[in-house]
C-alpha cells in the first residue's frame, strides 16, 4: 500500500502520453491555421472527421460501441467539447502555442474543482497544491498585466473551462460506458457539427494538398490521443491525473520552437519548472502515502 497502485501508473503514463500526442496535433493545427491560412472551423473539421474514419476499424469499433442508453448525455458532453475544440483552434491561429499551452493549464483548476463539487471524488490537499502551483506556473508564462496581451488569449481560457466540463462528464460516464464508446461518440458527434460551423467560415476545402497532409496527420493522431484520455480517466481520478496534464507544456513549447521558431520568453522556463516540479511532486507524494485510487 506504500507504493501507487498499478491503475495510477497506468493512468498517469496514459495522461503523458495523450499530450504528448496532441502536442503534435496542436503543432499541425497552429501550422494550417496560421500559416496555411485554413479557418479555424474547416480544420477542425477534416482534423476529427479523418479521426473518426480512423477509429471505427480500429481493435474491432464498430457499430457495437454505439450501444448506449446516455445518449442526452454524450450529446452535452460533445457540446461542451466542440466549444473547446473551436475556440482552441481560434487561439492557435493568433497566438504563440506556449502561450495558448500556458492558458490551457488553468483547465486543471476548473477540473478539480469540479471534482470535489460534482464528482464527489477526494481531492488531497497535496493535489489542490499541486493544481495551484501549476496554475502558477501557467500565470508566470502568461504574464496578463504585459502590453502585448491580446483578447484572442482570452479563447483558450474559455476552452480551457469548456474542456474541464467535458472531461467531468467522461469521468462519470465511465461508470457505465466503455472508452470505446467515449470516443466513438465523441467523434462521430463532432464531425457533423464541426461541418454546420465550416459553413459560415468558406467551405469546407481543406486549402490544398500540404493542409490535408498535415490534418490526416493531426487526425490519426487525434483518435489516439482522445482513446487513451478516456481509458486514463477509466483508470484513475480525475484530480489525480489532472497535474501529469501539465507535462504537455514542454512538448508543445518544443515544437513551437521547432516549426516556428517561437522562442518564448525567460519567464517560460520558471512557469515550466513550476508546473512539471508540481506533477512530480504528486507523483512523489502519492507513491509514499496509501493509495487513494
Amino acid at each position: 500500500m506504500g507504493q501507487m497502485t498499478h491503475p495510477a501508473r497506468t493512468g498517469a503514463a496514459l495522461m503523458i502520453g495523450a499530450g504528448a500526442m496532441f502536442a503534435c496535433v496542436n503543432t499541425m493545427l497552429q501550422f494550417v491555421t496560421m500559416k496555411l491560412g485554413v479557418p479555424a472551423p474547416t480544420a477542425t473539421f477534416w482534423q476529427y472527421g479523418i479521426a473518426l474514419v480512423v477509429l471505427l476499424p480500429w481493435q474491432g469499433v464498430g457499430l457495437s460501441a454505439l450501444r448506449t442508453r446516455r445518449f442526452p448525455a454524450h450529446v452535452l458532453r460533445v457540446g461542451f467539447a466542440v466549444g473547446g475544440v473551436q475556440l482552441w483552434a481560434m487561439g492557435l491561429a493568433h497566438v504563440p502555442i506556449w502561450q495558448a499551452i500556458s492558458l490551457i493549464m488553468l483547465s486543471p483548476f476548473f477540473v478539480t474543482a469540479g471534482a470535489a463539487l460534482l464528482l464527489d471524488e477526494d481531492v488531497t490537499p497535496q493535489r489542490w497544491l499541486a493544481v495551484l502551483a501549476g496554475f502558477a506556473g501557467g500565470a508566470v508564462i502568461l504574464s496578463p498585466w504585459d502590453d502585448n496581451f491580446t483578447l484572442w488569449a482570452l479563447a483558450p481560457v474559455v476552452a480551457a473551462a469548456l474542456w474541464a466540463a467535458s472531461s467531468l462528464m467522461t469521468k462519470r460516464m465511465t461508470a457505465t460506458e466503455s472508452p470505446a464508446t467515449l470516443t466513438l461518440y465523441l467523434l462521430a458527434l463532432l464531425t457533423p457539427l464541426n461541418a454546420l460551423l465550416t459553413l459560415g467560415s468558406g467551405g469546407m476545402a481543406p486549402g490544398g494538398m500540404t493542409a490535408f497532409l498535415a490534418l490526416a496527420v493531426a487526425g490519426l493522431l487525434t483518435a489516439a490521443a482522445q482513446f487513451a484520455l478516456a481509458k486514463a480517466y477509466a483508470t484513475a481520478d480525475a484530480a489525480f491525473l489532472q497535474p501529469f496534464d501539465h507535462v504537455k507544456l514542454p512538448f508543445n513549447v518544443v515544437l513551437g520552437i521547432l516549426a516556428f521558431g517561437f522562442v518564448p520568453p525567460g519567464s517560460m522556463w520558471l512557469g515550466s519548472a513550476l508546473i512539471v516540479a508540481a506533477s512530480m511532486w504528486l507523483l512523489s507524494s502519492e507513491a509514499r502515502s496509501p493509495a487513494r485510487i
